[in-house]
């Protein structure tokens, strides 16, 4: 089973998103993609990266973000076979798993290094 999510990062004008696909059971980042805007596409392309290096997963669990219920992204699942499974509305602790990198993520790195204000 892998997660999904996307988080934002800030910066001195503005935010970057960070999406990044993730291995419930070794917790291992299998791929991630910065973007400046909230498009899909960077998130297909994370996917997709996933994909060809570790072969596809069973289940994908994501949350009920705009990019991750569009015609694009869920056509990308049902290509490959993949068992979609999205969290409840507003429930974070559904996709526990990638909250937790997005903890790591900003407290050990971002909010550490001052990237908000560089």
């Amino acid at each position: 089973m892998w997660s999904t999510d996307i988080t934002y990062i800030p910066m001195a004008k503005g935010f970057v998103y960070l999406c990044a696909v993730i291995d419930w059971h070794s917790r291992k980042v299998l791929a991630h993609r910065v973007s400046i805007s909230m498009e899909v596409d960077f998130c297909i392309s994370a996917l997709n990266e996933a994909i060809e290096k570790y072969g596809r997963p069973e289940i994908l669990n994501t949350d009920q973000g705009s990019q991750f219920t569009s015609d694009a992204f869920i056509d990308v699942l049902k290509s490959n076979g993949i068992q979609i499974s999205m969290d409840g509305k507003g429930r974070w602790v559904d996709n526990v798993m990638v909250e937790r990198l997005w903890r790591s993520v900003k407290y050990e790195e971002v909010y550490l290094k001052g990237h908000c204000c560089k």
